[in-house]
């Protein structure tokens, strides 16, 4: 039986991490390092830190916060933001990632995600899509989910993976903040057409959320959440035991 994953997200500004409602009115929340430590501590299987507004202000990712961030904990790293060539990887690897996700990079050259996967192994890309409905069809987002790129999400997605991409990060913005469960609906149609790992982000209100996502959407092989873990609504060794309780495997600390 597959291990599910939870993995907390740090979305990061200006060397804090924020978070907002459908990637809009974001709000300071934590100092990263220190949240990044709780959560290896607590037994989070892995951590996603994202440089979120490093595309939109057209520059490199701060990796003076990420190199705190990697020496801090004991657990998988996915780095993104920023992310538009092989040097980007390169620096963001040194840093301490584990793994970089790619996202507005790889709109603006798709090549990027083949000459990564070459260079480094399919299991060190991860492809972030930032997906939202636009009448009734799967749009690609582009620098933070401000711009539409008017592309097929479902096709940008698997030629993804057909290039290299070795994991699929998921946000929804359509449920992003609301906490009102993830988006079945999507990741179904995602993991219907890819064989590498789809983490689902976006959505996650309570514990029985991530219960849902993994009875009903049996193919996700993570879930990712911010606001919930980064407030204290939901701990992750409660919400592993009650992952367990519904026979839902996953690691324990």
């Amino acid at each position: 039986m597959i291990t599910k994953r939870i993995i907390p997200c740090l979305d990061v500004r200006n060397g804090r991490v924020v978070k907002g409602v459908r990637f809009e009115s974001l709000n300071d929340v934590s100092d990263p390092v220190s949240l990044a430590k709780r959560y290896s501590d607590e037994g989070a299987d892995e951590l996603v830190f994202y440089d979120i507004t490093a595309s939109y202000e057209d520059r490199k990712l701060f990796t003076d916060v990420l190199r705190s961030v990697a020496e801090t904990i004991f657990i998988p790293l996915t780095v993104g933001g920023g992310i538009n060539s092989l040097d980007d990887f390169d620096r963001v690897l040194k840093c301490g990632a584990d793994k970089v996700s790619v996202n507005s990079g790889a709109i603006r050259n798709p090549d990027l995600i083949a000459k990564a996967a070459k260079r480094y192994g399919s299991q060190c890309v991860v492809l972030s899509a930032d997906v939202k409905r636009v009448n009734g069809a799967f749009h690609v987002f582009a620098k933070g989910g401000r711009e539409d790129t008017g592309m097929d999400a479902l096709k940008w997605i698997r030629s993804g993976v057909e290039n290299g991409a070795g994991e699929i990060v998921l946000n929804s913005i359509d449920t992003d903040g609301v906490k009102k469960g993830f988006d079945l609906e999507m990741l179904n149609a995602v993991t219907a057409i890819v064989d590498v790992p789809v983490i689902a982000s976006g959505g996650a209100g309570c514990a029985e959320d991530f219960v849902t996502l993994f009875r009903e959407a049996p193919g996700v092989d993570a879930g990712l959440a911010a606001s919930i873990l980064h407030f204290g609504e939901v701990q992750i060794p409660e919400l592993k035991q009650i992952l367990a309780d519904n026979n839902i495997n996953v690691r324990q600390i």
